[in-house]
């Protein structure tokens, strides 16, 4: 579960200009879906092939954003139509309506959002909460997605790593009121560097810039009035996920889907534990397995390029015998 807003490494995206009061990177837009009672910033590259490119929607983890997916989308940009979402209260999207951060509240967003825009059935990728909450999706909703595409997906362990146990304890009621106060004193670069450590496999590959660009980011969140709700509601609501049984647990879901799937993990993740990428493989029914002994908790950020051709092979692999029409439909 990655834990707040995260430096891009390398980005082909760079450099980068301003919407409003949003940065977005060389060739990105970014747009406001309204729904009753939902509201989503998505970020989005405009297909460089014309029309005709299969729709792909990439959604970040818990204390993310859309621009966690801006280099992996920037070197997409010829082989799919790809929009990246902000989950409600985080990014630039406000907190929803009835403030319901669990994963099954995030999975509906993101079905309420596919259904209204009719991009499905899209290429789904998700990471940390985003995996939990696209392979909910994926379950509930197969006719929405191609294939799906998991990094380093919050999906139950029943050993949790030690370093993974502070975001945890976010879920329970009074934590965050009490890491805030505690917190207080730390800068705006201090959180980003504890965080950017904690995500990174290798936290020295940010460069400068994308780190400042970070810790701008951190001082915006910081100062919004929802930010410790939506962080520790957010967490809670996973570890509510994790403690379902029965048909709506999230492993039972994930037997459940039949979009063929790309699973990346990395070794020097912190907070999804490497261990679990066998357990997924046997979950997802002819899933594909990318691990990255070097990576981290955000391999899309960290190694782009690798995880694009992993994607790109997928898709590939998946559609050798789809035509795409005009409206990105099979």
């Amino acid at each position: 579960m990655s834990s707040t807003e995260l430096p891009g490494v390398r980005s082909a995206a760079e450099p980068s200009s301003r919407a409003g009061a949003a940065r977005v990177a060389e060739g990105e837009q970014l747009r406001t879906d309204r729904l009753p009672g939902l509201e989503l910033a998505v970020r989005f590259r405009p297909a460089t092939a014309g029309a005709g490119l299969p729709p792909a929607l990439f959604v970040h983890g818990l204390g993310g954003s859309s621009t966690n997916w801006s280099a992996l989308m920037a070197r997409l940009e010829d082989r799919v139509d790809g929009e990246a979402v902000d989950l409600p209260g985080f990014g630039w999207s406000p907190p929803p309506a009835d403030r319901n951060y669990s994963v099954t509240a995030m999975a509906r967003a993101v079905i309420r959002h596919l259904d209204a825009a009719g991009r499905g059935p899209v290429h789904l990728v998700g990471n940390s909460l985003g995996g939990a909450v696209t392979t909910r999706v994926a379950a509930a909703r197969p006719d929405l997605v191609r294939t799906l595409t998991l990094v380093s997906p919050a999906l139950p362990e029943l050993r949790v790593q030690r370093s993974a146990v502070p975001t945890g304890l976010l879920a329970l009621p009074g934590t965050a009121a009490l890491v805030d106060r505690l917190t207080r004193g730390l800068t705006a670069e201090q959180r980003t560097r504890g965080v950017t450590e904690l995500c990174y496999g290798d936290p020295s590959l940010v460069p400068p810039e994308a780190f400042a660009q970070a810790v701008e980011e951190m001082e915006r969140r910081m100062a919004l009035p929802y930010f410790w709700d939506a962080m520790s509601r957010t967490a809670r609501g996973i570890v509510d996920a994790y403690t379902l049984g029965g048909q709506h647990g999230l492993w039972r879901q994930a037997q459940r889907v039949l979009a063929p799937t790309l699973l990346v993990y990395g070794g020097r993740d912190q907070l999804v534990s490497y261990r679990m990428a066998r357990k997924a493989a046997a979950a997802f029914r002819g899933a594909r397995l990318l691990c990255l002994p070097a990576a981290g908790h955000v391999a899309m950020m960290e190694c782009p390029d690798v995880v694009a051709r992993a994607f790109r092979e997928l898709l590939d692999d998946t559609g050798k015998h789809v035509r795409y029409t005009d409206d990105g439909r099979g």
